[in-house]
């Protein structure tokens, strides 16, 4: 169960996604959230320009490690659109970040690139707690999961025309 507080924060993550889909870029974004309440970080997907590591959840983890103390890093939540690749929970797991709350998933982005007839990228899907051990996780949420699936649909649909 999430509370009107994860959602509010996914729906800021939904957000994010956008302004990364009017600047070109695959839309996924994310948000960390301090054990207290405070947002302390967001980003937006920045793969456009060729680095597919430029990803928000990893410059979260980035951030966190030079930020943040490891018990602090502890009692943050990461929001994000879309559940972590595994480099990104792998990341969030080495720098001991805490809870994670995803709007949709990577099972369910891998549905909608099929439906678009886009083939599956390169690394492979893993879910979340395939990657990183005891660490809650909370998602899909259906209240921001099709909103999410639209914009992958333009993203893809725009990549197409620009063909």
């Amino acid at each position: 169960m999430i509370s009107d507080l994860d959602l509010k924060h996914l729906k800021r993550c939904v957000e994010l996604a956008k302004i990364a889909l009017k600047k070109g870029d695959e839309p996924f974004g994310s948000i960390l959230v301090s054990g207290e309440g405070k947002v302390l970080f967001e980003d937006h997907n920045r793969v456009a320009q060729g680095d597919q590591t430029r990803h928000p959840e990893f410059a979260i983890a980035r951030w966190a490690a030079a930020n943040m103390k490891p018990e602090e890093r502890s009692k943050a939540t990461v929001y994000t659109s879309g559940e972590h690749c595994p480099m990104c929970a792998a990341a969030h797991g080495w720098v001991g970040l805490g809870r994670i709350v995803y709007g949709s998933s990577s099972k369910q982005l891998a549905e909608w690139l099929n439906e678009l007839g886009v083939h599956p990228p390169r690394v492979r899907s893993l879910a979340i707690e395939e990657v990183i051990r005891d660490v809650e996780v909370k998602g899909p949420v259906p209240e921001v999961a099709e909103e999410i699936r639209k914009l992958q649909q333009q993203f893809h649909l725009n990549k197409t025309k620009a063909k």
